[in-house]
């Protein structure tokens, strides 16, 4: 897949960060159940392709697909106490959702919300880190 570069955007990433905290902060409020599965699915996994994505834009690079969001989020080393690689089973359940009907069962849902609380907030710091982004002085806000 050929990469198409642009001019790094740190103010782009800023925004874009911002944006998949706040998503992630209202999605972990919706109750779990096998009808709200399908939401917290796929607003989960677009959180964390969110984080992918500013990271390419940071560097001038615009993503063509999924793909290459999270294989960026995947060279960041981070500890976390789930793997980091789960998050492509995500983006699987995600693709099955909106393309083939798939209907998600409360416990895939909640599977997905555990992930996040293990694995976003980790990986949103080294994200900052990453871009250059200060903490005490953006605190996420564009």
């Amino acid at each position: 897949m050929i990469q198409r570069q642009k001019h790094p955007d740190k103010k782009n990433a800023l925004s874009i960060l911002y944006a998949s905290s706040k998503q992630m902060d209202y999605t972990l409020t919706l109750e779990s159940n096998d009808d709200s599965a399908f939401n917290i699915i796929r607003n989960i996994y677009e959180c964390f392709r969110m984080l992918g994505d500013s990271l390419l834009v940071a560097q001038g690079v615009e993503s063509e697909d999924h793909l290459e969001p999270l294989n960026e989020l995947m060279k960041i080393k981070v500890e976390t106490s789930r793997s980091i690689s789960l998050i492509d089973r995500l983006r699987r359940i995600r693709h099955n959702i909106n393309y083939y009907g798939y209907a998600p069962k409360k416990e895939e849902a909640d599977d997905a919300i555990s992930l996040a609380k293990a694995c976003f907030k980790p990986l949103l710091t080294e994200v900052k880190k990453e871009i250059g982004i200060n903490d005490s002085s953006s605190r996420l806000k564009p």
